[in-house]
C-alpha cells in the first residue's frame, strides 16, 4: 500500500467535512488534551464513561476509543459494555492498552478488552505491544522500555491473532495488519515530554477510523497527521508547554501544502 501526501490530505479533508463523533472512554490525565485535539483536527469528541449510558452513546458514534490509563472496576464495566456494543454494530473500536505489562490487573483488563471487545485497532508503545503479544518485556509504568522497531514481529503476530490493525508508536511509527508493515517517520522527541501524546494519537486514530473503511490506510494516515503536526509544532516551540499550544493550532490549520513540505515517506 502506498501512502502519499494526497491520500493523507484526502482523509484529513473527510474528517473535517464529516466531523465524526468519537466516543472516548479514556483516562483522567488526558481527557482535555484528547478532546481538544479531536476538535482541532475536525472531529467531534464525547467523553462518556458511565455503564448506564455507554451503549446508547455508541449507537450514535462513528468510532469508539477505549483507553485504560486510569482504571477502576466501574470504568472497566463501561469499556466492556461499550466495546461489545460497538463490535456488534460494526463501529470501529480503537484500544489503547496503557501500561499493560506493569501490573497483573492491567494485564487482566487488557486481555478482557481484546477477547471480549474484539478491537479493530490496537495502538501502543513498543513495550505495551510486546506485552500484549506476550513477549518477554519489562515495562516502565506507562512509558516504553523498548524501541518501536523491536516490537514489529510481536505486532505482526498480535495483528494476525486478533484481526486488529496494530500500531506501534515511537520515534518511527509502525502500522501492520499482520502481513504488510507501513511506517511514518515524522515527529519530534519533544512530543515524548508532553503528557498524553500517545493517548492523543489513539483519539486521532478514532477520528480517521470513523471516515475511512480501509483500516490500514486510516491508521497510517492518522499517525502521519499526528507526527507531521508534532514536528511542525515542535519547530515553533521553546519546550513542552508551548508545544501543546502549537500542536493544537497546527492540527487545526494543517494544509496539504504543510503535509507535502513535511511528510517523510
Amino acid at each position: 500500500m502506498m501512502i502519499t501526501v494526497k491520500t493523507i490530505s484526502t482523509d484529513l479533508k473527510s474528517v473535517r467535512e464529516k466531523s465524526p463523533l468519537v466516543h472516548n472512554i479514556t483516562n483522567f490525565v488526558v481527557m482535555n488534551n484528547t478532546a481538544n485535539a479531536l476538535l482541532a483536527v475536525g472531529a467531534s469528541p464525547v467523553m462518556a464513561h458511565a455503564v448506564e449510558e455507554v451503549t446508547d452513546m455508541v449507537n450514535i458514534a462513528s468510532s469508539l476509543v477505549i483507553n485504560m490509563g486510569t482504571l477502576n472496576p466501574q470504568w472497566v464495566d463501561g469499556m466492556i459494555a461499550a466495546g461489545k456494543a460497538a463490535t456488534k454494530k460494526g463501529i470501529p473500536v480503537v484500544f489503547d492498552p496503557v501500561g499493560v505489562g506493569a501490573t497483573p490487573y492491567r494485564n487482566e483488563v487488557a486481555a478482557r478488552i481484546v477477547n471480549e471487545c474484539k478491537p479493530t485497532f490496537i495502538r501502543g508503545n513498543a513495550s505495551e505491544i510486546m506485552a500484549l503479544a506476550k513477549e518477554n518485556i519489562v515495562t516502565k509504568g506507562v512509558d516504553s522500555s523498548a524501541s518501536s522497531n523491536s516490537a514489529i514481529e510481536g505486532a505482526k503476530r498480535l495483528a494476525t491473532e486478533t484481526g486488529a490493525i496494530v500500531v506501534i508508536s515511537g520515534p518511527e511509527d509502525f502500522i501492520t495488519d499482520g502481513k504488510e508493515v507501513l511506517s511514518t517517520k515524522n515527529g519530534s522527541t519533544m512530543m515524548a515530554k508532553v503528557t498524553g501524546m500517545g493517548c492523543t494519537a489513539t483519539a486521532v486514530l478514532g477520528a480517521f477510523a470513523g471516515v475511512n473503511a480501509n483500516r490500514l490506510e486510516a491508521a497510517t494516515h492518522a499517525m502521519a497527521v499526528m507526527s507531521i503536526a508534532g514536528e511542525i509544532a515542535a519547530a515553533k516551540s521553546a519546550g513542552p508547554g508551548t508545544l501543546q499550544l502549537h500542536f493544537l493550532d497546527t492540527l487545526y490549520n494543517l494544509s496539504e501544502a504543510d503535509i507535502e513540505k513535511t511528510f517523510k515517506a
